[in-house]
């Protein structure tokens, strides 16, 4: 699969990616980069799917999910491939990778986001595209009902929502779906609604049936627009979330969703500046142990090139403080923050020569104590970590082909 085609495509849903062949090594301030060892688990070729944009999720036993942005076999309907649902099993004689499902366009197309595990053990989706109206859908997969003899055995699929354009919500992004204690699905797009800004919406099971409610319609003026990542939910319920624009200075929001008897309100609580601070927010927030938001912007600042932010709570609102600034001009950050069991923070970015970076906060300020990197792989997704403090992603290019891979990094 070519590379400038996959570049094209990946620009058509808006992942731009870095050019390759770098003038040195521009590293982000501080830290250069450390000694670690890279194992890659899978390249992808594109049958078996290609430019892997998500992160991955991670089961009791160890094995590795994820989506492929493009790929697999549905080439009727997508151009390129409608990509496909990945699992890489871990066993005492290393990975085996096997694709459980191949998006064939009337059933999605197109993944942007992780899968996640749903209460009853179901992997749950979203596919940016195809479905009923061709406006994205959210899914559910199941594995088969009884041990499989075959090489590849495909897990079974149910779309539980069509996204539409009128009264809905429709084209959903990189964000993860979440569940609520009554095991409603909660997510976001980035298009659609009244005002076509984008929606939160609510999925609320019944029987073998899902009614979807739409939360908040963004768009309006002074409101955020254009919501890519997905939701955090707080211990009273309240939602947190970024848009991507809108705001202030249209350079995208923080906002929180609160309800009440009369149903949700939904209040900026943040709108960046551009300039100090970055803008257009891709990745979600995250919170730490004292109920402080964590999130990352992908441009503007002095590099233009955004940074890491923090918000936390006062009498008079949410206080925004500036982390990290990126220094490299036009790398970015497009996907949420992990913490480490370390208390360091991690994340990714859109750059040929950086794969994961660490934050260290000593004395009340975070400086950049890490960087794990090699070339080509242009992650986009999230950090996860195992038991043993090894680090997984994806890089969206990298491999023979740059079709893509899945990455271990042992620090």
């Amino acid at each position: 699969m070519c590379v400038r085609t996959i570049a094209g495509r990946l620009a058509w849903f808006g992942i731009a990616l870095p050019v390759l062949l770098l003038a040195g090594f521009l590293l982000v301030s501080g830290a250069g980069v450390q000694a670690q060892t890279f194992t890659v688990l899978h390249q992808f070729s594109g049958p078996d799917g290609a430019a892997p944009v998500a992160g991955l999720t991670m089961d009791r036993a160890g094995n590795l999910y994820g989506t492929a942005l493009i790929g697999g076999q549905g080439f009727q309907y997508c151009n390129l491939g409608c990509g496909t649902v990945f699992k890489l099993t871990h066993g005492s004689s290393g990975w085996l990778f096997t694709p459980i499902y191949v998006f064939n366009g009337s059933d999605g197309a197109n993944p942007q986001a992780r899968v996640v595990f749903g209460p009853d053990g179901a992997l749950y989706g979203t596919a940016t595209q195809g479905g009923a109206n061709g406006r994205g859908v959210v899914f559910r997969l199941q594995p088969p009902a009884t041990f499989c003899k075959a090489v590849q055995c495909p897990w079974t699929q149910t779309i539980l929502h069509s996204f539409a354009l009128s009264n809905d919500g429709s084209y959903p992004g990189s964000g993860d779906l979440i569940f609520d204690g009554a095991g409603n699905i909660w997510g976001t797009t980035g298009d659609g609604g009244d005002f076509f800004g984008g929606v939160v919406y609510e999925l609320v099971r019944s029987g073998n049936s899902w009614t979807e409610n739409v939360i908040h319609n963004f768009g309006a003026v002074g409101d955020g627009a254009r919501p890519s990542a997905g939701l955090t939910m707080d211990s009273q319920g309240n939602l947190y979330g970024t848009t991507q624009g809108g705001g202030n200075t249209n350079g995208g929001t923080v906002y929180q969703l609160t309800h009440s008897g009369s149903g949700w309100t939904e209040t900026v609580i943040h709108s960046f500046d551009n300039n100090s601070e970055g803008s257009i927010p891709y990745g979600g927030v995250i919170f730490d142990a004292s109920g402080n938001l964590y999130g990352t912007t992908s441009a503007g600042g002095p590099s233009f090139s955004g940074g890491v932010y923090e918000l936390t709570p006062s009498s008079n609102g949410w206080v925004s403080n500036v982390l990290y600034m990126f220094s490299n001009a036009y790398v970015g950050s497009r996907a949420s923050l992990t913490f480490g069991s370390n208390g360091k923070l991690y994340g990714t970015l859109n750059i040929a020569d950086v794969d994961v970076f660490e934050l260290t906060q000593s004395g009340g300020s975070w400086s950049q104590t890490g960087i794990y990197g090699r070339s080509n792989d242009v992650p986009s997704g999230n950090v996860i970590f195992d038991a043993n403090g090894n680090l997984y992603t994806t890089g969206s290019q990298g491999g023979p082909n740059q079709d893509g891979l899945v990455l271990q990094i042992t620090p």
